[in-house]
């Protein structure tokens, strides 16, 4: 039995575990040859908080190693049920982990103690002025061994991690194991953030939440450890995916974006890039000094100016989130009728706005910015959409099916569900209006006005949803999504397509993101990697470090583009010459060639030539469904809402590899939009532009430079609004 668990252990901790029991060995010698010298125990004391901080350390690992082995079988006895039991048994392991955490520190900061007391007790001539150095022969030799040896230690110990047994000791190559193991990190790990900031109600739930839902969710997302593949040879996996990856080489066959959608949807962007009011715009638009810019669009210096800007449910106290949209759409305060500002999840942040001059009601919808955004952004699972979800294409001809069920992105129906009852809401047994009727309907304010819903990411997609709720009861309205996530069926992106526009900018992942598209991705990267015989350990780890940070090179370039150019209008000549979009495509180990040259060893795949379909990875792609299993009721495909417009750079392609590197990606100066087929964007494009794409300005900068390339222009600026 003692055997067995044995097998189970870490090599790397075998042999911490030794080095620290030959540091109690030896600091226990050396302190009962040392006690008769010594005249106080303080020069002692070093000695005692080493030997003591080792022997506490090696308990604790074999504490954590028990209470791990106690959570992996309770994994293994029911890994599709989420039971109290197992959460128990994971907050057991995770707490005594901490601990050795914690003992860890202590013995690094008792190492770096001793190596000061011996420096300062070692006279200038070399000689040891204290009673436990001044020895002869072996005892010398056991004090320097000694001091290796706890060096060793407390450095080792920071870079093995914590775990004692190999967790594939026990789940091995069962895929609901791992999906249970997952679960139950991001389940812990999501509640603990959101208890960090404030939210303590999700702490210590036991019962089915929004929480469990997403970590499942993700649980599900890292199931490629069933395959046999670590978590840096999946990265690698996607390096060499994106490397074999095929780009769209000519856009000449697509059709051009009609020139009023592109005016409208770039004169209403800042307004959907206006409602991220907190400090998430300004840090990614000025990281050096986005507390300064925040403060003064937040208006927390012009306290005094309070009673001047719009209450909005939610909002601070000195009504800070008003002051920030109303400053970033340079708008006086009379234009914002109404708002929230919600840190719930499905519910959403939004703002209403009336431009008389343009006889136009604006929604704007807030995208991601808190972590119960992030919620309702992993709420991805499919579900039923209600006859009252689809009023706006159900009580019109759009050709749709009313008998066939229809389905929705989970999170996002139910925060357009909770969005509608903020803005219109049913009408109550007293008969009364909703807010949007009492101010567009016959006789009212804004009698004849059309409204425009607009959103960037998350929100652009909850603002098509309610686009769609909303269509039956005011005719003239219309959605522009910008960088949505896929959120509804096939049958009713099409239908909508008459008063919704997605736009697309280039490879941004957003639009590609859903559960199928995932799923579909690891088994790509695993696939790829699988038919590579030799990977390199350097470009591993760094693909992982390039792949996981940002370019500033690309960041600051685009800001000092966007700057350049005037916010509310672009005047500038046609260009006569058709996209040719060429991508440059390099070889993925070109710039690595030098460094596997110089390395002895190499790094053998261990997934290459694995033909049977008893392996692993066979097992591991036979549970994920294709792009072709779209009939499936259980997990139907998300698609893009509307219509899809796509806009690509001209001239340098930002689809270079991930090797070639991030900072040598310069931003085109040019773009094109053209209508694009929703299928196109079912898969995720691995590439360097793929999260710098998403971002809001960089959206607005193309559309921009799309009307310049067309010689269209658009006014914001009009009377008598603009003060």
């Amino acid at each position: 039995m003692w055997i067995s668990r044995l097998r189970r252990v870490r090599r790397t901790i075998m042999v911490l575990g030794v080095a620290n029991f030959l540091v109690i060995v030896s600091g226990g010698v050396l302190t009962l040859v040392s006690e008769s010298g010594c005249d106080s125990a303080g020069q002692l004391f070093p000695l005692y908080a080493v030997c003591l901080a080792a022997a506490v350390k090696l308990a604790a690992m074999v504490k954590v190693g028990t209470t791990q082995e106690l959570m992996a079988m309770t994994i293994m006895d029911s890994p599709t049920q989420n039971s109290l039991q197992r959460k128990l048994k994971y907050k057991t392991w995770l707490w005594w982990t901490r601990f050795a955490m914690v003992i860890t520190v202590l013995q690094f900061i008792g190492a770096t103690y001793l190596m000061f007391r011996v420096a300062k007790y070692v006279s200038r001539d070399g000689l040891p002025r204290n009673c436990v150095l001044d020895t002869r022969g072996w005892k010398q030799t056991l004090e320097v061994a000694f001091l290796i040896t706890v060096c060793f230690v407390a450095l080792a110990q920071c870079f093995t991690g914590s775990d004692i047994l190999q967790w594939r000791s026990f789940y091995a190559t069962q895929d609901d194991a791992w999906k249970a193991h997952y679960q139950e990190v991001f389940d812990h790990g999501i509640r603990e953030v959101l208890c960090c900031l404030g939210r303590r109600e999700y702490m210590g739930v036991i019962e089915e939440d929004e929480v469990c839902s997403v970590a499942r969710l993700l649980g599900d997302l890292v199931s490629y450890r069933a395959s046999g593949t670590g978590h840096l040879e999946f990265l690698a996996g996607l390096a060499l995916l994106q490397h074999n990856s095929q780009y769209p080489e000519s856009y000449e066959d697509c059709m051009e974006a009609p020139a009023f959608h592109l005016q409208e949807a770039a004169m209403l962007h800042k307004f959907a890039e206006a409602a991220y009011t907190g400090p998430l715009l300004d840090v990614g638009r000025n990281p050096a000094l986005f507390l300064c810019t925040w403060i003064c669009r937040q208006g927390i210096l012009t306290p005094w100016s309070r009673k001047w800007r719009p209450k909005l449910d939610g909002d601070n106290w000195w009504r800070g989130h008003a002051a920030a949209f109303l400053k970033f759409i340079n708008f006086p305060a009379h234009v914002l009728r109404r708002g929230r500002i919600c840190r719930e999840k499905c519910k959403a942040t939004y703002f209403v706005v009336v431009l008389h001059y343009l006889r136009c009601v604006v929604i704007a919808v807030r995208g991601t910015e808190t972590a119960e955004d992030l919620i309702t952004d992993g709420l991805g699972r499919a579900c039923s959409l209600t006859a009252e979800d689809l009023d706006g294409l159900t009580n019109h001809s759009h050709g749709m099916d009313p008998s066939r069920k229809h389905y929705g992105h989970s999170g996002i129906v139910e925060a357009s569900r909770d969005l509608f009852m903020q803005v219109e809401g049913d009408p109550g047994e007293s008969g009364s209006i909703g807010f949007l009727s009492s101010l567009i309907g016959d006789g009212c304010e804004c009698d004849g006005y059309s409204i425009r819903i607009v959103g960037h990411s998350l929100g652009g997609a909850i603002a098509s949803l309610l686009g769609i709720r909303l269509r039956c009861r005011f005719p003239n309205l219309y959605v522009y999504a910008y960088g949505p996530l896929p959120c509804v069926d096939s049958e009713v992106a099409d239908a909508c397509s008459e008063f919704v526009t997605s736009i697309v900018l280039h490879n941004e992942f957003s639009s590609r993101l859903s559960y199928g598209s995932i799923r579909r991705l690891q088994v790509a990267a695993i696939k790829v990697l699988s038919q590579d015989p030799k990977a390199d350990t350097a470009l591993i780890f760094r693909l992982a470090r390039r792949f996981l940070s940002a370019s500033k090179h690309q960041r600051e370039n685009v800001e000092e583009k966007t700057s350049e150019e005037p916010m509310l209008s672009t005047i500038v000549n046609e260009s006569p010459e058709s996209l040719q979009q060429e991508d440059q495509i390099y070889p993925i180990w070109e710039e690595a060639e030098a460094e596997m040259q110089q390395d002895v060893e190499e790094f053998i795949n261990p997934f290459h030539d694995m033909a049977s379909v008893d392996n692993p990875v066979s097992q591991f792609m036979e549970t994920v469904p294709t792009r072709e299993d779209d009939d499936d009721d259980e997990a139907p495909e998300m698609f893009l809402p509307g219509l899809v417009l796509h806009i690509v750079p001209e001239g340098n392609n930002m689809s270079v590899p991930i090797w070639r590197g991030w900072p040598t990606c310069d931003v085109t100066d040019g773009y094109k939009a053209y209508v694009a087929n929703r299928e196109s964007f079912k898969e995720l494009m691995v590439s360097p532009s793929m999260f710098l794409d998403h971002l809001p300005w960089r959206c607005r900068h193309a559309l921009q430079k799309v009307l310049e390339s067309r010689n269209l222009f658009f006014d914001l600026t009009s009377e008598p609004d603009i003060v």
